[in-house]
């Protein structure tokens, strides 16, 4: 089955199974910023954007974004380099794996709530597991990228 749908800003069809995920389709196209971790929903490692909403690809059918807008990091590079300038002065980077789902999330709670106070960032990020930091730092980076701090 074909389906139709804007990958990064760029129209993508994509002949695909009725039963593929959009973590396997995505990586098929190269893109190598989608990871795969838990396959459950669980870790936020294979976080990806959908009409600027997180969602967790592993467990989301291809088929499922006929006609709908799917954001990577690679779509994002201005945007995650901020971050990941953020994440740096606050050492909050430690092995990068989960750092392309936070990545988005946290574009996308840029995106939605601009203004988020240390609460809403929490709650934004819950999903994102990491095995490297105790999540203080990440939060402090998070909360400087949206106010723009340099």
């Amino acid at each position: 089955m074909n389906v139709t749908f804007t990958l990064n800003g760029r129209l993508r069809n994509v002949n695909i199974e009725p039963g593929d995920y959009l973590v396997d389709t995505l990586r098929q196209l190269g893109l190598r910023s989608v990871r795969r971790g838990c396959d459950s929903s669980s870790c936020g490692v294979c976080t990806i954007l959908v009409d600027n909403k997180p969602v967790p690809s592993c467990t989301t059918l291809t088929a499922r974004m006929d006609n709908k807008t799917v954001t990577t990091v690679e779509g994002i590079p201005k945007e995650a380099s901020l971050l990941a300038d953020e994440f740096g002065k606050q050492g909050a980077d430690q092995c990068g794996f989960c750092n392309p789902g936070i990545a988005l999330s946290a574009y996308a709670l840029k995106l939605n709530h601009p203004n988020a106070d240390e609460t809403m960032i929490r709650h934004f990020m819950v999903g994102h597991l990491c095995r490297c930091t105790g999540y203080v730092s990440q939060t402090t980076a998070l909360k400087a990228y949206l106010e723009g701090k340099r």
